[in-house]
């Protein structure tokens, strides 16, 4: 299982061939992000899923059934996954700063979905900053964006 899972990923985080955006692989490791944000603290929340499934619906304009599919293939990919920069070198590879700087704020969006922020999530939003290669200026906007008016 784990070795499908492996020569799976193995194909889809390959480079790009002629220049063409690898629509449904920046999908997937967006979905990772995005679960791993939830899993870093001790305790996944319905809120932190439903903020998942709904930037994942409007972000990439997908069904409700094609996003079930794409979180359930994230949670499998996040949880196999050793480390995170196979996603982080796709995503630096085919966006452009202000779409991965969205993809920072989504991720805190995610964070404050429980309204509590824990130091792992902290660490790990840093972490994916530095490997996302967002200035520190626009990872506290985009905290600053994602943050609830009544958080304040």
């Amino acid at each position: 299982m784990l070795n499908k899972l492996s020569d799976f990923l193995s194909t889809i985080i390959a480079p790009a061939s002629a220049g063409a955006r690898p629509e449904h692989t920046l999908q997937l490791a967006t979905a990772v992000l995005l679960i791993e944000v939830m899993r870093s603290d001790a305790e996944s929340t319905d809120e932190e899923q439903a903020v998942i499934l709904g930037i994942l619906k409007d972000r990439f304009q997908l069904a409700d059934a094609e996003v079930a599919q794409l979180t359930e293939l994230g949670h499998q990919t996040a949880k196999a996954a050793n480390d995170l920069h196979q996603f982080t070198s796709l995503i630096n590879r085919e966006l452009e700063l202000s779409e991965k700087v969205r993809i920072i704020e989504y991720m805190w969006q995610v964070a404050y979905a429980d309204r509590q922020i824990s130091a792992h999530e902290n660490h790990l939003m840093r972490r994916m900053a530095d490997l996302l290669h967002i200035s520190h200026g626009d990872y506290v906007a985009a905290k600053t964006r994602a943050k609830p008016a009544d958080m304040e």
